[in-house]
């Protein structure tokens, strides 16, 4: 089985975000935690997947000469793509609150780029999943923030809290993608990097 195939190599996941940590461990999968800090800025030429994926790429490559032949690196970038723009993570409460005013009453896209790596071979892919939000007050859009301070969050917004049970009225594609990681794309990718 894959599972145990995978948890043959020493897996890590370049991630600090609990919910891509707490995904990869309902996969079944056993990982370390390691983190580089990078630059998190992307060519203007780049538009939606194409963001999320070089900055996933670019994660994996800060570990190029510092893993063996028996580890694979897991790196992953989350956006929100909406109206033709980036929504990133707020810097502060206005931030935020701009943010959710533009997705308040529309559908926007939430595109996570991911990449493996090892010695061997480097593969990146995204998946993309569109998530329409109802109207929402700005009293709605103050508790959300003031309850939930979403500042680590692209978008400033996590489905999983408040604002998803409230305001989500639909979701096409993966739910676990707008979480933070495709796990079920992952899944069949890794068995492909295997091979």
């Amino acid at each position: 089985m894959l599972i145990d195939d995978l948890n043959k190599y020493r897996i890590i996941l370049a991630s600090r975000s609990p919910r891509r940590q707490q995904l990869l461990r309902e996969l079944g999968l056993k990982f370390d935690v390691v983190v580089r800090d990078f630059n998190e800025t992307y060519p203007d030429s780049l538009r939606a997947e194409e963001i999320a994926e070089y900055l996933s790429s670019i994660k994996a490559e800060n570990f190029r000469g510092e893993i063996s032949d028996n580890e694979i690196v897991i790196t992953a970038d989350t956006i929100v793509w909406c109206n033709g723009r980036v929504l990133g993570k707020p810097e502060n409460h206005n931030d935020a609150r701009n943010m959710i005013r533009q997705l308040s009453g529309v559908t926007h896209e939430v595109i996570t780029g991911v990449t493996l790596f090892s010695l061997k071979k480097k593969n990146t892919f995204s998946e993309s999943t569109k998530v329409t939000f109802e109207k929402l007050t700005n009293s709605e859009i103050d508790f959300y923030i003031e309850h939930y301070k979403p500042y680590d969050k692209a978008g400033a917004y996590g489905i999983q809290e408040w604002i998803g049970v409230a305001a989500c009225s639909r979701i096409e594609g993966s739910y676990f993608n707008v979480v933070g990681l495709p796990v079920q794309k992952l899944y069949r990718e890794l068995k492909e990097f295997l091979r």
